[in-house]
């Protein structure tokens, strides 16, 4: 089974990046920084852990406000280092756990967090400015593989500081019941106190900084109690953001060991660092197999039903890249090349020899069995000039004239804009 290991809490700022970058580890105005960061940097050699599931939050560089979550969870493969207005930080990218992030993702539904899901998108500061001060890394990557949880805390609504200690409790949950054995830091993001906006920008609160960092140790239950509005008065309103410590500190047992704990405040914001080893061990008995079986009740018989295929994280994972290429057509550009010339188009988006041959045969059955959503092949019909009905009598492996008869109706539709393509749609050269 998988065990976690401990938790750690750090900051995040531009600054720690910017500093390491810059080389001014041994600069007075800089070196505590990464003074407070060795003790951590020396227990993750020490513990040498598998994945770290990291809790950050991003600063409206991947993440806009045109969909905004409040908890949302990487399942992709790698992740790279996201430009943030002045160009990319020099960081190779970061392999994720797939197969961690998948459990971890059906075990939080199952416990009714709805999360969100997400694959291709760089991570900012919040995720990297502290990783690369406390992880040895080289061009060739890194010593770990990730599952980033990225938190929405910049527009409210936000979820409570107790939701997040509840989705940590959660997380323990998850993390424990993996059956394969690997070795887990929780590692969670953000504050200490700071304010970077309105008049009151340059706000900082050493005391409650350092009475946050014991209590989230000793009596995270007092935190999780919070409004969002005291910890905006004690930690201003950016520095609210340490709610996100409470999903590390919920993943945790209630007793923990303290091995570090380092602040510094060099400008803006307040600079913590915490290390906490769980105390945890495994209980005996089904505990876990039974949290498994609560994991797949709701799609527990599925299986069994011919020619259904659930779209699941694994599979969407899995044809991540081609169903990205069908999603793309709703580009008109997009369109355009693949008409006029489709085999650049192919070799532009990376697609395998046998994406590229379902994709030119309109292999409508084998696309589903590949991993393709529906609502791309729906997408790709449109463009092609391909009715819906046309691709449902195709799944099933019937004429259009035979599947017409099944239905109440034997009208042809589908997503296109244009219904002049209606005029075109005939049995014998639609069936492919």
């Amino acid at each position: 089974m998988a065990t976690i290991v401990g938790g750690i809490a750090v900051s995040h700022t531009p600054t720690i990046g910017f500093a390491l970058d810059a080389h001014k580890q041994d600069d007075p105005a800089w070196a505590p920084i990464f003074a407070t960061f060795e003790p951590v940097k020396r227990w993750l050699r020490e513990q040498k852990p598998d994945v770290i599931v990291y809790v950050y939050n991003d600063h409206v560089t991947s993440f806009f406000f045109d969909h905004y979550s409040a908890f949302a969870l990487g399942i992709g493969e790698r992740y790279e280092v996201a430009d943030e207005g002045g160009g990319a930080r020099a960081l190779p990218a970061i392999g994720g756990d797939t197969q961690l992030a998948q459990h971890i993702a059906r075990s939080l539904v199952a416990d009714e967090f709805d999360m969100a899901f997400f694959q291709d998108k760089p991570l900012d500061h919040g995720f990297f400015s502290p990783m690369s001060a406390l992880l040895d890394h080289d061009a060739q990557g890194w010593p770990v593989r990730v599952v980033p949880l990225q938190v929405g805390v910049l527009q409210f609504p936000i979820p409570s500081a107790r939701r997040c200690f509840r989705l940590g409790q959660a997380l323990r949950r998850a993390v424990e019941s993996y059956p394969e054995d690997l070795r887990v830091v929780v590692m969670a993001t953000g504050g200490l106190s700071h304010q970077v906006h309105g008049e009151r920008a340059g706000f900082n609160n050493v005391p409650w900084d350092h009475q946050f960092m014991d209590a989230i140790a000793n009596d995270p239950e007092a935190l999780a109690e919070l409004t969002h509005a005291e910890y905006a008065e004690l930690g201003g309103l950016e520095g609210a953001e340490v709610i996100m410590w409470l999903i590390m500190r919920g993943a945790l047992a209630s007793s923990v060991k303290k091995v570090h704990s380092g602040y510094y405040l060099p400008s803006m914001t307040g600079i913590g660092t915490l290390v906490l080893e769980n105390t945890a061990a495994a209980l005996p008995g089904e505990a876990q197999a039974r949290h498994r079986a609560h994991m797949a009740r709701q799609l527990d018989g599925a299986q069994t039903l011919t020619g259904t295929y659930p779209f699941d994280v694994a599979t969407s994972v899995k044809a991540y890249r081609l169903n990205k290429y069908l999603h793309e057509l709703i580009d008109a550009s997009h369109r355009r090349a693949f008409l006029e010339d489709p085999e650049s188009t192919f070799e532009a988006a990376g697609l395998s020899e046998e994406e590229r041959d379902l994709v030119r045969r309109r292999d409508w059955r084998g696309l589903i069995h590949y991993g393709v959503i529906f609502f791309m092949l729906e997408k790709l019909g449109a463009v092609v000039g391909t009715s819906n009905l046309h691709i449902y009598a195709a799944m099933r492996g019937e004429a259009l004239e035979d599947f017409l008869k099944t239905r109440n109706t034997q009208v042809l539709y589908s997503v296109t804009g244009d219904t002049k393509e209606a005029d075109s749609w005939s049995e014998a050269d639609k069936q492919d």
